[in-house]
């Protein structure tokens, strides 16, 4: 069986964690819940396929502004490498918030989607990595 019981790997706690951290993922139960205990690496491998997209338009006093698809927010900046790294910076401040009150975020329908980004953004914990791997698409003003 895949699933082990939470008594017996708090009992093993670090024989857990090792095998964790070094081999692959665990899936415990905790009564009648269900978890996964996963090293970051992992976690960042699953979320590999979640990559953030943003519409660009050119403002006509030449900065540029980026809307995030996935996530209702927008950032200006006076290029386009200055607007995503402001877009990167609001993407981790906003995924820190939601982490800090996940139990309303996640549970809000509009939001919900949300979360594989959001631990992706933490996972990553570096605005200016955010801001560069966010892929821009032409909008239409």
């Amino acid at each position: 069986m895949l699933i082990e019981q939470a008594v017996n790997v708090q009992k093993e706690w670090n024989s857990v964690c090792n095998s964790v951290i070094y081999d692959k993922p665990k899936f415990i139960a905790c009564t009648q819940n269900k978890m996964l205990l996963s090293n970051l690496d992992t976690i960042s491998d699953i979320l590999h396929g979640y990559n953030f997209t943003a519409e660009k338009y050119i403002e006509e006093d030449g900065s540029v502004t980026l809307s995030l698809n996935e996530i209702d927010i927008i950032e200006n900046g006076n290029s386009e490498k200055e607007a995503k790294k402001n877009l990167g910076n609001a993407i981790l401040e906003y995924s820190l918030d939601y982490y800090n009150d996940y139990d309303l975020y996640s549970h809000a329908p509009n939001r919900k989607k949300h979360i594989p980004y959001i631990f992706k953004a933490l996972i990553i914990d570096d605005p200016d990595k955010i801001g560069e791997i966010i892929q821009c698409q032409s909008g239409k003003n």
